[in-house]
């Protein structure tokens, strides 16, 4: 695996006063593709290299990684200023790979959930889903690839990451991706087409198949940064809010957006029957949940104590404003 630099921390890097959303999103993102194009398929044999680059590279808003990233610079915010002034450390590595782990289990998840047993689809990001590129094997095993390699990421040989934080963050992202959240959310969506859910049964459904991911990911940067408990809970308050708001705003956009504005094929939840926000609480009522939900993850960063959630409350607010 080539090696990479890693992140500039919280504290060598402090957010500017004036806080610039699109800045800040600029400057970690080309970390993490940086890592993600030099790290994903190395070495892979027979074509499965190219599969696996072909599902990460080049797409996709990385909300994960930069969900990552934000906690743990929130959670460097409110550390003492001795540790603020400190050069990077195996910390911040620890924070790269997290971010790039989560999204490796994401696109995982897309190359799987667009198979012809699944979902069905043809277009992912703007271009034709690795199944249909590559044929349904070699994309099968492309994602079973991914999640392999999201795991190796969070355990390098040598590393001065402490083996109790790569378990933490093992365990975090198995939970976040299982069978008590993605996997489990997305059984539970299988099983219910045709069928009509309560709305309680439809928010335990996308906590699972959505939020889990997000709101592991948040809690994956805090235990990089090594936050305090109630900081902790806080940031989980706020990544289960804002993972919940990200799915019913899907759902608004597979009404309202056109396919080239989404980059994947728009009015398939209604076409498959499937139970979403909208059909379930119709348009507005579900636009007016997700601005409800926005007000539950800003009150939980207030609720945080950390100086500078600027990051995380710039996210939220992008999720439930976005466009595709």
């Amino acid at each position: 695996m080539s090696a990479v630099p890693a992140p500039t921390s919280a504290a060598t890097n402090p957010v500017p006063f004036e806080f610039e959303a699109g800045r800040w999103s600029h400057h970690y993102l080309a970390r993490v593709e940086q890592a993600l194009s030099l790290w994903v398929g190395d070495g892979a044999p027979a074509g499965l290299g190219d599969a696996m680059r072909y599902a990460v590279l080049d797409g996709g808003k990385r909300l994960r990684p930069l969900l990552v990233l934000a906690a743990y610079e929130a959670v460097c915010s409110g550390q003492p200023a001795a540790a603020a002034a400190a050069p990077a450390t195996a910390a911040d590595d620890a924070a790269l790979r997290a971010a790039c782990a989560v999204e490796l289990i994401h696109a995982y998840s897309l190359v799987h959930d667009d198979m012809p047993c699944m979902d069905n689809d043809v277009l992912r990001r703007g271009k034709p889903t690795v199944h249909v590129q590559f044929g349904e094997a070699q994309a099968l095993l492309a994602g079973d690839a991914l999640q392999a390699f999201a795991f190796e990421l969070l355990t390098p040989d040598g590393s001065a990451i402490p083996p109790a934080t790569q378990a933490t963050l093992c365990r975090l992202l198995a939970r976040a991706a299982g069978s008590a959240g993605m996997a489990g959310g997305q059984a539970i969506d299988l099983a219910s087409v045709g069928v009509a859910l309560t709305e309680d049964q439809l928010r335990q459904m996308h906590r699972l198949k959505t939020g889990a991911l997000l709101q592991g990911s948040v809690l994956m940067g805090a235990v990089c940064g090594h936050a305090a408990q109630p900081a902790y809970q806080a940031l989980s308050d706020y990544g289960a809010a804002m993972g919940l708001a990200f799915q019913v705003v899907d759902d608004i956009l597979d009404v309202v957006a056109d396919s080239a504005t989404l980059g994947k094929t728009a009015g398939k939840d209604a076409a498959a029957d499937k139970p979403t926000y909208v059909s379930l609480l119709g348009l507005a009522r579900a636009q007016a949940y997700a601005q409800e939900l926005l007000r539950e993850s800003q009150a939980a960063l207030e609720r945080s104590g950390l100086p500078d959630t600027r990051a995380l409350g710039a996210l939220a607010d992008m999720v439930v404003r976005r466009s595709h």
